[in-house]
Protein backbone atom coordinates (compact mmCIF):
# COMPACT_ATOMS: atom_id res chain seq x y z
CA UNK A 1 0.00 0.00 0.00
CA UNK A 2 1.38 3.25 -1.05
CA UNK A 3 0.76 6.50 1.23
CA UNK A 4 1.59 8.69 -1.58
CA UNK A 5 -0.86 6.85 -4.39
CA UNK A 6 -3.55 10.22 -5.23
CA UNK A 7 -6.04 7.74 -7.12
CA UNK A 8 -9.15 6.53 -6.42
CA UNK A 9 -9.30 3.11 -7.10
CA UNK A 10 -12.28 0.20 -8.05
CA UNK A 11 -12.51 -3.23 -6.37
CA UNK A 12 -11.06 -6.35 -7.59
CA UNK A 13 -14.31 -7.25 -7.22
CA UNK A 14 -16.47 -4.80 -9.03
CA UNK A 15 -19.73 -6.39 -9.31
CA UNK A 16 -19.29 -6.79 -5.49
CA UNK A 17 -18.32 -3.45 -4.26
CA UNK A 18 -19.80 -1.03 -2.80
CA UNK A 19 -23.05 -0.27 -0.21
CA UNK A 20 -25.49 -1.87 -2.46
CA UNK A 21 -24.01 -5.15 -2.51
CA UNK A 22 -23.53 -5.10 1.54
CA UNK A 23 -27.29 -4.13 1.71
CA UNK A 24 -28.40 -7.42 -0.44
CA UNK A 25 -26.18 -9.51 1.79
CA UNK A 26 -27.54 -7.36 4.76
CA UNK A 27 -31.41 -7.97 3.44
CA UNK A 28 -30.63 -11.61 2.80
CA UNK A 29 -28.84 -12.58 6.08
CA UNK A 30 -30.45 -10.01 8.80
CA UNK A 31 -26.67 -8.89 9.35
CA UNK A 32 -24.65 -6.16 7.79
CA UNK A 33 -20.83 -7.39 6.71
CA UNK A 34 -18.58 -4.57 7.87
CA UNK A 35 -16.34 -2.59 4.99
CA UNK A 36 -12.77 -3.72 4.80
CA UNK A 37 -10.26 -1.29 5.83
CA UNK A 38 -7.84 -2.70 2.69
CA UNK A 39 -9.16 -3.92 -0.34
CA UNK A 40 -7.27 -5.54 -3.44
CA UNK A 41 -7.83 -2.88 -6.27
CA UNK A 42 -8.33 -3.98 -9.76
CA UNK A 43 -5.01 -2.82 -10.78
CA UNK A 44 -3.35 -5.17 -8.08
CA UNK A 45 -2.70 -2.71 -5.35
CA UNK A 46 -3.60 -2.66 -2.42
CA UNK A 47 -5.43 0.60 -0.78
CA UNK A 48 -7.10 1.75 1.98
CA UNK A 49 -11.32 1.29 1.25
CA UNK A 50 -11.75 5.20 1.49
CA UNK A 51 -9.96 5.11 -1.85
CA UNK A 52 -11.64 2.98 -3.57
CA UNK A 53 -15.00 3.87 -5.45
CA UNK A 54 -17.77 2.39 -7.50
CA UNK A 55 -18.53 5.10 -9.69
CA UNK A 56 -16.69 5.42 -12.63
CA UNK A 57 -16.67 9.52 -12.16
CA UNK A 58 -14.95 9.08 -9.10
CA UNK A 59 -11.90 6.67 -10.29
CA UNK A 60 -8.66 7.88 -11.24
CA UNK A 61 -6.68 5.21 -11.63
CA UNK A 62 -6.79 3.66 -15.36
CA UNK A 63 -6.01 0.63 -14.75
CA UNK A 64 -8.86 -0.05 -11.92
CA UNK A 65 -11.28 1.78 -14.71
CA UNK A 66 -9.81 -0.56 -17.67
CA UNK A 67 -10.35 -3.96 -15.43
CA UNK A 68 -13.94 -2.22 -14.25
CA UNK A 69 -14.83 -1.91 -17.85
CA UNK A 70 -13.79 -5.96 -18.30
CA UNK A 71 -15.44 -7.27 -15.50
CA UNK A 72 -18.70 -5.20 -16.41
CA UNK A 73 -18.60 -6.44 -20.14
CA UNK A 74 -18.01 -10.08 -18.30
CA UNK A 75 -21.30 -9.70 -15.95
CA UNK A 76 -23.72 -8.46 -18.78
CA UNK A 77 -22.69 -11.79 -20.58
CA UNK A 78 -23.01 -14.24 -18.29
CA UNK A 79 -26.40 -12.40 -17.35
CA UNK A 80 -27.54 -12.69 -20.76
CA UNK A 81 -26.62 -16.24 -21.23
CA UNK A 82 -27.55 -17.66 -17.96
CA UNK A 83 -30.79 -15.53 -18.82
CA UNK A 84 -31.91 -17.90 -21.82
CA UNK A 85 -31.57 -21.18 -19.73
CA UNK A 86 -34.28 -22.82 -18.94
CA UNK A 87 -35.75 -22.71 -15.25
CA UNK A 88 -34.03 -18.94 -14.81
CA UNK A 89 -35.16 -17.28 -11.72
CA UNK A 90 -35.83 -14.10 -13.87
CA UNK A 91 -37.93 -13.60 -16.80
CA UNK A 92 -36.11 -12.41 -20.53
CA UNK A 93 -37.15 -8.57 -20.09
CA UNK A 94 -35.50 -8.18 -16.28
CA UNK A 95 -32.27 -9.99 -17.57
CA UNK A 96 -32.38 -7.38 -20.59
CA UNK A 97 -32.75 -4.98 -17.82
CA UNK A 98 -30.15 -5.44 -15.82
CA UNK A 99 -27.77 -6.25 -18.91
CA UNK A 100 -28.68 -2.39 -20.42
CA UNK A 101 -27.73 -1.29 -16.63
CA UNK A 102 -24.26 -3.03 -16.42
CA UNK A 103 -23.13 -2.11 -19.80
CA UNK A 104 -24.46 1.53 -19.50
CA UNK A 105 -21.69 0.90 -16.10
CA UNK A 106 -18.90 -0.66 -18.55
CA UNK A 107 -19.20 2.39 -20.91
CA UNK A 108 -18.84 4.74 -18.16
CA UNK A 109 -16.48 3.13 -17.01
CA UNK A 110 -14.71 3.46 -20.02
CA UNK A 111 -15.60 7.03 -21.40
Amino acid sequence: MSETDPHIHVEQKVMQAGAAYRNVIASMLGRAPDAPSVVTTGCGLQVPYAMTSPRPESVTCLACREHAHRECLRFAEQVEHLSRMPGAPITGEQAAEAVERVRDLAKRFSG
